[in-house]
């Protein structure tokens, strides 16, 4: 049970677990099985100032920077199941925001931020090509100056938000000579001619992400939509990792302590040889394991938290979360099921769907086999 929440936090958590009980919940198997959620659940959020958290409040935000509202976000939903859609709030709010707010001018933030704030600018970020993954500096996208515009080319793919969003910062090449250095962000709006959106890709899990190619063939972008200094996209990227990884992580332990409250409540109901199978000194087991992984992993996600806000938190703890969290959220789910029977491979349960949603986690935000060399560095340092 975590204890770094004050009153203010809880009434928080309140406000947005009925948000979620009334706008999300009777609404996610049709945004599941129509691989998207409504466009408009982002206008509903910002109404109730659930999206932009930390977007200053002259500009319609919360101004907070207390990543703990984000947290119980990312709890409450993991609590309901909700991952796919919860990804796509997630991503706006915890990854994409933040370079809006740090990076824009005050021209782009008079322009940008009350939309993002609202939820009426659904935002993404392009980094992954279909020939280049984690190595960002093989990215094949270019941009070529042409007096007050850059002329944008390539393509992008496995991007969350890619349908529904309104602004897209795309990590593109703008001298392909400086290797890293000639790395750039631009924010590509909705309706840019030359601007074409794929297909809304058919995956495993987190269905109601919508998750989609996005191609780009002479797009004049304004230099005016240059986000930050051109070349210096690497170091920007940078900057929000830590965030990014850790929102991740607290996702994950939250859902693998969701995956555990399921499977409480099923096994002390479902029957077999007799008696309940709560009864079972393998269910005793696999559930005293799964609850001792999440007791112990929780004081850890507060500490990063914490750390977070006070700008303390570093790269290796950050990787750690991410790796920790996920790697946690893989194996709860794929132990609980295991307790539901066949029952935990229909999706009647929420354990199913949960488990398939789970398995990308320890793949997107960089995958584990990078958080470990990221660790590693740490500790030989």
């Amino acid at each position: 049970m975590s204890t770094i929440y004050d009153e203010t936090h809880e009434l928080f958590r309140e406000s947005f677990a009925a948000f979620v009980d009334a706008e999300m919940v009777p609404k996610y198997h049709d945004w599941e099985a129509a691989g998207i959620m409504d466009r408009e659940l982002y206008t509903a959020a910002g109404k109730h100032g659930f999206v932009g958290l930390a977007v200053p409040e002259q500009h319609g935000g919360g101004g907070s920077d207390d990543f703990r509202f984000n947290a119980i976000i990312a709890e409450e939903l993991a609590k309901r199941g909700i991952n796919g859609a919860g990804l796509g709030l997630t991503l706006h709010n915890d990854i994409v925001t933040p370079y809006f707010i740090e990076y824009c001018t005050d021209e782009q933030a008079d322009r940008w931020l009350p939309g993002i704030a609202s939820g009426e600018l659904v935002t993404a970020i392009a980094m992954t090509e279909p020939g280049t993954g984690s190595d960002l500096a093989g990215i094949k996208t270019t941009a070529v100056r042409d007096g007050d515009e850059f002329v944008l080319n390539g393509a992008k793919t496995f991007i969350t938000n890619g349908i529904n969003s309104d602004l897209v910062v795309v990590v593109c090449t703008t001298d392909p000579d400086a290797a890293r250095g000639g790395m750039t962000l631009l924010v590509v709006e909705r309706g840019m001619d030359g601007f074409e959106r794929g297909r809304n890709l058919d995956k495993i899990g987190q269905k109601s992400a919508d998750t989609a190619e996005l191609f780009f063939s002479d797009v004049r972008v304004p230099a005016a939509n240059l986000l930050g200094e051109e070349g210096k996209a690497m170091e920007y990227l940078a900057f929000n990792l830590a965030q990014e990884r850790l929102s991740i992580g607290i996702f994950g332990v939250a859902a693998a302590k969701a995956a555990l409250d399921w499977t409480v409540e099923y096994v002390k109901e479902r029957t077999a040889f007799g008696t309940t199978i709560a009864s079972f000194q393998n269910t005793k087991f696999v559930l005293a394991e799964v609850a001792t992984e999440v007791a112990v992993a929780q004081p850890f996600m507060d500490q990063c938290l914490l750390k977070l806000n006070e700008g303390t938190l570093t790269p290796a703890e950050a990787a750690m979360a991410k790796l920790h969290g996920t790697e946690l959220q893989n194996r709860a789910t794929d132990r609980c099921l295991q307790l539901f029977g066949g029952y935990g491979f229909m999706t009647e349960y929420p354990i199913g769907p949960a488990y398939a949603d789970a398995r990308v986690t320890t793949i997107y935000g960089g995958t584990s086999e990078i958080m470990k060399t990221i660790i590693s560095k740490d500790v030989l340092k």
